[in-house]
């Protein structure tokens, strides 16, 4: 759409084409009265000095390229399936062969028990069920994702690939929970694997019409497994790159040393590793204020979190993500996104373990409370589906399945370029309703606060210090009381180089339209 031009009343913000509606330059132009019309406007593109001409060329093209989530980029509905499908054939038989033959010895009597017996809540291990099954949902969801689907119906095809692994991928019975876990998680987690792909292609020139290069494919695949299977599988027909419509973004990744401060471990004698290295990498997508930008698709923003190391191998994966919501703004230095969100939590510091899957209400927004210093936060409140442990009760299970009521409250202060202040705190509380051990109660407590100064460009120092806590209510078991502790010195990459992690749209909406004065 070309600068001068607004979307006229019922036009959608999303389509591929824009119907121009003449703008009355005789108005008095304010933010607030004409906020749409400044949303409406390219101003990466204006503050470069593109002129309508060029404007009008690029939407008008013929020669650009096609965008994933269209018909017209070669969508299939078979083609998924068949990959899901043979997926699931593969994951059974490298199972049965390496893992265990009696799990995983499907056959047409333990398909037809399964698809007439009774569905329960397994007794797998925690690890398998929380973690495992969501990535397997992630791989059914990048597979229809890569082939063009939206994410909607790419959820369908992650629920139809859980469903067909419970009922014939293994022999016993079809499990609640994995279905929860695999379906819904597999989402939560697959979206942001797609889209961080997808950003790495449409960045090496695949948004561009050029191919990207031989690195930039394989750190894709590497991230989407899925996405890079069906783009070497298929050729052209899926080379065109998810359109990213350039949000905001905030990423680093940090390697460094964790010192284990305190532990305290009531009525349990657990090993405790005190010193570890350790890495993990963070993105904000779609950080909410930059001009133009709007949140019209599920994801369009996210935040992903991932923690991994010497102690305990995956330590966290986090993922929350806008399913549906809209953005507002108060006066001039504030601007938000509200809605309904889907998280995914895996946290496991040592000695215990908490997961949820669930969907929550609330809102991520920056505020500049200066001309310098910004501050960022999200706030959400919500129910999920959660487990946590240890439990030294009864049962085969160590860990307690349950509805989970949840909260997270996350700042990010920013003093220009030279330091950034993190703090999150996120609380769960996994119930006895919902589950099959109706007799207690766990509450888990997550911390985290980090200073990190920069260096020189893209390099920092950061100084980290996390708390986890879990309080577990038994009638049958002494309550149990767990700490750790942890400080750690890591060394921090920004990708981003010497930008800071604020989004700046004052400079967008001090801009004008000068009153044309052609007779």
């Amino acid at each position: 759409m070309a600068p001068g031009t607004v979307l006229a009343e019922g036009a959608e913000a999303d389509d591929s084409e824009f119907i121009p509606a003449t703008f009355d330059y005789s108005l008095p132009l304010t933010l607030d009265r004409h906020e749409q019309y400044f949303l409406a406007q390219n101003f990466d593109a204006a503050t470069h000095g593109l002129g309508h001409a060029d404007a009008t060329t690029a939407d008008t093209n013929p020669q650009e390229p096609k965008r994933l989530g269209t018909k017209a980029a070669g969508t299939s509905e078979l083609i998924p399936a068949v990959e899901i499908v043979g997926f699931n054939l593969l994951l059974n038989r490298f199972n049965y062969y390496f893992i265990d033959k009696a799990v995983y010895g499907s056959t047409l009597q333990s398909v037809r028990d399964n698809l007439s017996g009774r569905w329960v809540v397994d007794t797998d291990p925690f690890a398998v069920n929380q973690f495992m099954h969501p990535y397997q949902g992630s791989v059914y969801f990048g597979l229809a994702r890569s082939t063009g689907h939206d994410y909607w119906e790419s959820l369908g095809y992650t629920f139809g690939g859980s469903l067909l692994w419970e009922i014939a991928g293994e022999t016993g019975a079809p499990s609640i929970n994995d279905l929860v876990t695999t379906g819904f998680g597999g989402t939560f987690l697959g979206e942001p694997l797609f889209r961080m792909a997808s950003l790495l292609l449409e960045g090496g020139g695949g948004g561009g019409g050029n191919a990207p290069g031989v690195m930039r494919e394989l750190g894709a695949a590497i991230i989407s497994p899925s996405l890079g299977f069906t783009r070497l599988a298929f050729g052209n027909r899926f080379r065109s790159v998810f359109d990213s419509r350039h949000p905001a973004t905030y990423s680093y990744m940090r390697l460094g040393w964790d010192k284990v401060d305190n532990v305290f471990d009531e009525a349990m004698s657990q090993k405790v590793k005190r010193h570890a290295v350790s890495a993990d990498f963070h993105m904000s997508y779609g950080l909410p204020g930059k001009p133009g930008y709007r949140y019209t698709r599920p994801f369009d923003y996210f935040d992903f979190e991932f923690t991994a190391n010497t102690a305990t191998t995956f330590e966290n994966i986090m993922s929350r993500g806008l399913l549906v919501g809209k953005e507002y703004a108060v006066g001039d230095d504030y601007r938000g996104i509200w809605g309904l969100y889907g998280t995914y939590d895996y946290i496991s510091p040592q000695i215990f373990r908490v997961s949820s899957t669930a969907l929550s209400l609330g809102t991520t927004a920056q505020w500049w409370l200066s001309p310098s210093v910004a501050l960022q936060g999200t706030a959400l409140a919500g129910l999920g589906y959660g487990a946590a442990g240890t439990i030294h009760g009864l049962g085969e299970r160590d860990y307690h399945y349950g509805a989970t009521p949840q909260a997270l409250l996350a700042f990010r202060l920013m003093f220009g370029k030279r330091a950034v202040l993190d703090m999150t705190a996120r609380s769960y509380y996994v119930s006895d309703v919902a589950s099959t051990e109706d007799r207690g109660s766990e509450r888990i407590f997550r911390g985290d606060a980090a200073l990190t100064v920069r260096v020189r460009g893209p390099h920092a120092v950061t100084l980290r210090y996390n708390e986890s806590r879990r309080n577990a209510r038994y009638p049958d078991i002494a309550d149990t009381q767990q700490t750790v502790k942890t400080l750690s010195l890591l060394y921090t990459y920004y990708f981003g180089g010497d930008k800071s992690g604020a989004v700046e749209w004052r400079e967008a909406a001090s801009l004008r339209p000068l009153k044309d004065s052609t007779p």
